[in-house]
């Protein structure tokens, strides 16, 4: 059986994991501490029932601090029968393994906030940005699957425009990138996806990549 490892619990984690029929779960990285990026993590609990073992969850000090606030209840002392159980991971910018398979973090700016991207062989993954630094191009060359976030059309604090990300996917080079992180101000996907180069697409739902 191959490995399934997440990349942040968001809201309707819960829902993501029943749709694709998820039966283990072998670790999870978060690219930061942001709600809507790690609102999900009660709903591993199934998991440490069904695996009976603790999940590993990987993260930046920081993020790992703001987890243990917002999820008090999961790391105290006396902890609740049935809450859920987690090995929390600090990581920095060198690289790690997780059973084998190697994870690069890339480090990005949320607008002053830093924040992981990852690759994982040939696919790199960046979610909320809207900065990358000089030095994490090099960890992206050779990309052949690359996931940004491309938030709207319109100039943001935070997040790379549509234009934006265009420029970044180009400079990166990958042989197809997907945007992700959309906001309904982008548009409606079909019409999106006219104005898109060669090798970039709208990610939505349910996509399946190999990579």
């Amino acid at each position: 059986m191959g490995q399934s490892i997440v990349i942040d619990t968001g809201p309707d984690f819960r829902m993501q994991m029943l749709r694709e029929g998820i039966k283990k779960l072998d670790a999870v990285l978060f690219t930061h501490e942001h709600k809507d990026h790690t609102a999900g993590l009660d709903d591993i609990r199934p998991f440490n029932y069904y695996q009976q073992a603790d999940i590993p969850i990987f993260g930046r000090l920081a993020v790992l601090e703001q987890l243990q606030r917002e999820y008090a209840y999961i790391f105290n002392e006396k902890r609740y029968p049935g809450v859920p159980q987690v090995d929390c991971v600090e990581i920095d910018h060198n690289p790690f393994q997780i059973n084998g398979i190697g994870i690069t973090p890339i480090p990005v700016l949320h607008y002053k906030l830093p924040v992981f991207g990852f690759r994982i062989g040939n696919f790199s993954y960046i979610t909320d940005a809207n900065h990358i630094p000089e030095e994490s191009y090099s960890l992206l060359e050779g990309t052949e699957i690359l996931v940004l976030n491309a938030l709207q059309k319109e100039a943001h604090i935070s997040h790379f425009t549509l234009d934006q990300a265009i420029e970044q996917a180009l400079r990166i080079g990958a042989k197809k990138t997907y945007f992700t992180h959309i906001s309904h101000r982008l548009g409606l996907h079909d019409e999106v996806e006219k104005e898109l180069p060669e090798g970039i697409f709208l990610a939505y739902d349910g996509l399946k990549l190999s990579v």
